[in-house]
């Protein structure tokens, strides 16, 4: 992880590649995936505001996107992933006020527990988690820009974007100029029009302030995102995702200061995931545009007051797995019903696949020959290349049932990453290989160089294969060593950024934000080691 820019490869202009579909919430219809340097991908995915502990609802567009990002690599794609971090906002001065304490440290602390959580449900797939706080001379550089080509103005310290400037201003969300509505209060008396938006806010005496030419303030919400992703992907990246409450104002903004900013298109594709609701109404975390009626809140939304939201609390009453599981079983564009029956099916579910890797395991592992060595279904190799997965099926009918299954896997992924219908034929190939071994009455017995086995082993490795582009059956969920290397390299990445993090805090002399980050990883199982030459870290017992 790092937020040093991104060079995008234009190079390699190769079109091999799978006839993969996404749907495209500009156009309002599925288009083919033709990346703009192939074979290079850019995404960039608007992560959380941290200001408090993260509940399920966020993890829903990083797991939507984690798998997003394992398949287009699958298909030979070189993909760069980008989440942010906003963490410099009038939530967190809020609570910072609240608390007693510095945002930073707030800050600090909830970053902290996104990025456990993130690693519990196995989104290990971010390269670049830019924090707002350390774009601060690009974001005024941008800011800058749009004023100087008339497309924002300055009053007594605030700076708004001129929304009747820009033409296409309101395509993404097919809203008219006349139901535009920005912010209000004593913002609203300084603007030209009622949907004009923040670009900077003045300080107005707060503690919380950056230098600019318009005095001391921070940015509006929307102007980090565009200057985050333009720093490190470009003028023009490839895809832009979050959840749809976030298509009015946020992505309408960002799409309007970027395009004009750069005189060009921000993004060749806008991804939208589905809303978690708790029951049958109410976004969990809140409603978008800022507003919820209290009967609303009360009948939908989880509340992290009652314990219900807080994320680690749901990973230690089920499992990371099994979360991951149940957001992907429907398709991304599709809304999400919380509640616990749901997580319990998904249990349900993933044991059914545990059974038989037990099954697998009997028949395979406790026995050995010399053309074909026993061995467990986490051994089975990983799916790294949908090339090399290629197999001739020949005359086996449970191999020309994988080969099947595996292509119509492959067909519901290329059909705008459609998890939900991916997984229903991994339900049916468990069922053809749990009937194959009841056939054929495979137990510790069997000899692996029988057919029957043999066709066993390589069946199985096309599930190993599929499931892995899903990021689920990675590791066995008891024992089975410390992680794959993905896991591990994420966590260390994670405990380098919270060092420095640390490190930056000590330095500013904010010794309470670096006493609660070594708490905080404390209680994570993480040791820190404070030496001469700098600090390391290693697994508390």
């Amino acid at each position: 992880m790092s937020t040093a820019t991104a060079s995008q490869n234009d190079s390699d202009t190769s079109t091999n590649k799978p006839a993969i579909r996404v749907y495209n919430t500009l156009s309002k219809t599925k288009e083919p995936f033709e990346p703009l340097h192939p074979p290079k991908v850019g995404i960039y995915l608007c992560g959380p505001t941290v200001y408090a502990e993260s509940h399920i609802g966020h993890m829903v567009g990083p797991v939507i996107f984690d798998t997003i990002k394992r398949y287009l690599r699958f298909s030979g794609y070189d993909v760069t992933w980008v989440v942010n971090i906003t963490d410099v906002d009038d939530k967190l001065i809020a609570k910072s006020r609240e608390r007693g304490i510095p945002m930073s440290q707030i800050a600090c602390e909830m970053t902290a527990d996104y990025l456990s959580n993130l690693r519990e449900l196995g989104v290990n797939q971010i390269d670049y988690l830019p924090r707002a706080t350390d774009h601060m001379p690009h974001i005024i550089s941008f800011i800058k820009a749009l004023e100087d080509k008339d497309y924002a103005y300055a009053v007594d310290g605030d700076v708004f974007f001129d929304v009747a400037k820009d033409s296409n201003y309101g395509q993404l969300s097919n809203r008219s100029m006349e139901s535009q509505q920005g912010e209000g209060g004593e913002a609203a008396a300084k603007k030209r029009s009622p949907g004009d938006f923040a670009l900077w806010k003045s300080s107005k005496g707060d503690s919380i302030a950056w230098d600019s030419p318009w005095g001391p303030g921070r940015p509006g919400w929307h102007i980090e995102c565009s200057a985050m992703s333009h720093e490190i992907l470009g003028n023009t990246f490839d895809i832009h995702g979050g959840g749809l409450d976030l298509m009015f104002p946020h992505h309408e903004n960002e799409l309007a200061q970027s395009g004009c900013c750069h005189d060009a298109p921000m993004v060749k594709y806008w991804m939208h995931n589905g809303l978690m609701r708790a029951g049958e109404k109410g976004k969990v975390g809140g409603k978008s545009d800022r507003e919820e009626s209290a009967e609303d809140a009360s009948a939908g939304k989880i509340s992290r007051s009652k314990g219900d939201g807080g994320l680690s609390t749901v990973i230690r009453r089920h499992t990371g797995e099994r979360i991951r599981f149940f957001l992907l079983r429907t398709h991304y564009r599709s809304t999400i019903v919380y509640n616990e029956d749901g997580l319990q099916e998904a249990g349900t579910s993933l044991e059914a696949f545990y059974r038989f890797f037990d099954r697998f395991n009997e028949i395979t592992s406790l026995q050995e020959s010399s053309q074909y060595p026993g061995q467990y279904f986490y051994d089975l190799p990983l799916g790294t290349c949908r090339t090399q997965g290629e197999f001739s099926p020949g005359e086996d009918s449970l191999l020309l049932e994988m080969h099947s299954a595996r292509e119509k896997f492959l067909s519901s992924m290329d059909d705008d990453f459609n998890t939900g219908a991916a997984i229903s034929v991994l339900f049916d190939s468990l069922r053809t290989l749990n009937r194959h071994i009841d056939q054929h009455s495979l137990g510790p017995a069997a000899e692996l160089n029988s057919p029957a086995v043999v066709s066993l082993i390589k069946a199985a490795t096309v599930i190993r294969e599929l499931t892995s582009v899903l990021g689920i059956f990675l590791k066995p969920v008891l024992g089975g060593g410390s992680g794959d290397e993905a896991d591990t390299d994420l966590l260390d990445d994670v405990v380098k950024l919270l060092i420095n993090l640390r490190k930056e805090a000590r330095e500013r002399k904010d010794y309470a934000t670096g006493d609660a980050i070594r708490d905080r990883l404390t209680e994570l199982g993480v040791a820190l080691l404070d030496k001469k030459e700098g600090t390391s870290w290693e697994r508390s017992s």
